[in-house]
């Protein structure tokens, strides 16, 4: 490797130049959620503080509550339905402070976790339906008729049934059977966009996962160490839950102790509400939406100051409008993710 630009000619692949981040033994039987919760119960975050914010209707889920709605759909599942480890489980559902729920438990349990666009097409996700399949789906009243019959049917995420699989009483690690799942096992099936074609399904190992939650975590370690990186950070989900960002956000909010407020629909103004009612203190943003900063006059009727970072990605960013956002909001860190 060219120790000057990560470059090997032999394999033909780049390699970061930065310290190689620890990773759990590979031969260690470990969930991508094991690993996020892991490193959750060593900060010092207290269970009852605010793990998701539904902005648009007001609901709230502490980690306490989130840490019991795990352990307990985990356990309702294995005893009312007959998943197996790395059976798939296709997830078709608006944002909601459900998912991150259903997400863990799936991942606890072996399952591999396929969430798709709730406003995709029936073809579209006939398609998807037949690259991943699912044996049992997740989904809601308004998105279940998209989805065909399945081995093990589909749950309602707005029903009565679905909450009494959240509330079971005194479930503990201990209760669960314990899933032996092989870091090789495959985490999560998610989609590519069909820019090239029709829609691909991209599949995740769980260490994919971990390594990039390592990454995380070592980013966080760093930043503590500068002092750079707020505590109780409070991020904005500007991407849906299905998408690989979104997705992402979640597992490294576990892992970091940081919370996440969502909306049901985009809408810049109510995204700004938001921000000043929470104290949102981070986002995802794409170039588009960093131009809406820069030139609408809604920000100013909002208090945007718990705002510290903005990490844009999707395209690069004009000189001007990166001067024109750092003019406007001298204290925001706007940082460009390379893709």
């Amino acid at each position: 490797m060219d120790p000057k630009t990560g470059f090997c000619h032999q394999t033909g692949t780049y390699s970061s130049l930065r310290p190689p981040v620890p990773l759990p033994p590979i031969n260690q039987p470990l969930s991508t959620g094991e690993y996020c919760l892991s490193a959750f119960h060593r900060s010092s975050t207290e269970g009852a503080a605010i793990f998701v914010v539904n902005a648009t209707t007001g609901e709230t889920l502490s980690y306490t509550r989130f840490l019991s709605q795990v352990r307990s759909l985990a356990y309702s599942l294995q005893q009312r339905y007959s998943l197996c480890r790395n059976d798939v489980a296709f997830i078709l559902s608006p944002p909601s402070i459900h998912i991150p729920v259903v997400y863990f438990a799936l991942l606890s349990l072996g399952i591999v976790v396929s969430p798709a666009n709730p406003l995709s097409s029936n073809s579209e996700l006939t398609h998807q339906i037949q690259l991943c399949k699912p044996v049992v789906a997740f989904a809601t009243i308004e998105t279940s008729h998209k989805i065909p019959s399945l081995k093990h049917g589909t749950i309602l995420l707005d029903s009565p049934e679905f909450i009494s699989l959240l509330t079971q009483s005194d479930i503990d690690d201990d209760v669960i059977k314990k899933v032996g799942v092989d870091q090789f096992d495959t985490a999560a099936i998610l989609y590519s966009s069909g820019t090239t074609g029709r829609v691909k399904g991209v599949m995740m190992t769980h260490r994919n996962l971990i390594a990039k939650m390592a990454a995380v975590g070592a980013f966080n370690t760093s930043q503590g160490e500068s002092n750079e990186k707020p505590r109780g950070s409070v991020t904005f989900v500007t991407v849906p839950l299905f998408h690989v960002f979104g997705f992402y956000i979640l597992l490294a909010a576990v892992l970091s102790a940081d919370s996440v407020v969502l909306v049901e629909r985009f809408d810049f103004e109510e995204m700004l509400r938001a921000v000043e009612k929470y104290k949102v203190t981070t986002m995802p943003v794409s170039p588009p939406l960093v131009l809406a900063f820069v030139k609408s006059e809604l920000t100013t009727k909002y208090d945007l100051n718990s705002l510290t970072r903005l990490g844009c990605g999707g395209a690069p960013l004009g000189k001007e409008v990166i001067k024109q956002f750092n003019e406007k909001f001298p204290t925001v860190q706007l940082v460009q993710v390379r893709n």
